[in-house]
């Protein structure tokens, strides 16, 4: 007898934009990921996705052109019911700001990313790069922490 389908866990990543970090954590989790989670981003602002991210992922061999910015009120790529199992947000002022002010409460996980702010490149090769080590920081991350969901309910926070 077969035994009963287990349904996905639901992660929802948050960062201001919805732009970058946010955009990689949600690549990535459905990458290695995708049998045991549904993947989602967003942010409370709406942006553009990050083009030198698409440009970098891109020439590593990662195709993120369909990759969508959302904001919270995103009902065309976000779920209705706003159910997710994990919300982890990547900035911590995006936390501090809007944790207590979502309907997530008892989900959530702060784990700071940083983000482009935080890049101190002078030249176009040495902003690759500072791309490229977030992609890694994020994709590591991923791998590690979302190999069982367990580890992510011992991350949660509020």
């Amino acid at each position: 007898m077969l035994g009963k389908k287990e349904r996905k866990a639901r992660v929802l990543f948050i960062d201001e934009k919805n732009d970058l970090t946010s955009q990689l954590a949600e690549y990535f989790t459905r990458e290695y990921y995708g049998s045991r989670y549904e993947a989602y981003s967003a942010g409370p602002k709406h942006d553009l996705v990050d083009c030198e991210m698409i440009s970098v992922m891109y020439q590593r061999g990662e195709d993120m052109r369909r990759q969508v910015s959302k904001d919270f009120r995103d009902r065309d790529h976000l779920r209705d019911d706003e159910d997710y199992d994990f919300v982890i947000f990547l900035r911590e002022k995006v936390f501090e700001e809007w944790a207590k002010r979502t309907p997530w409460q008892g989900k959530q996980i702060l784990f700071e990313m940083g983000s482009a702010e935080d890049f101190s490149a002078t030249d176009d090769k040495e902003l690759a790069e500072c791309y490229s080590d977030l992609i890694d920081k994020v994709s590591a991350w991923v791998s590690e922490n979302l190999k069982e969901t367990d580890k992510l309910r011992s991350m949660i926070s509020a």
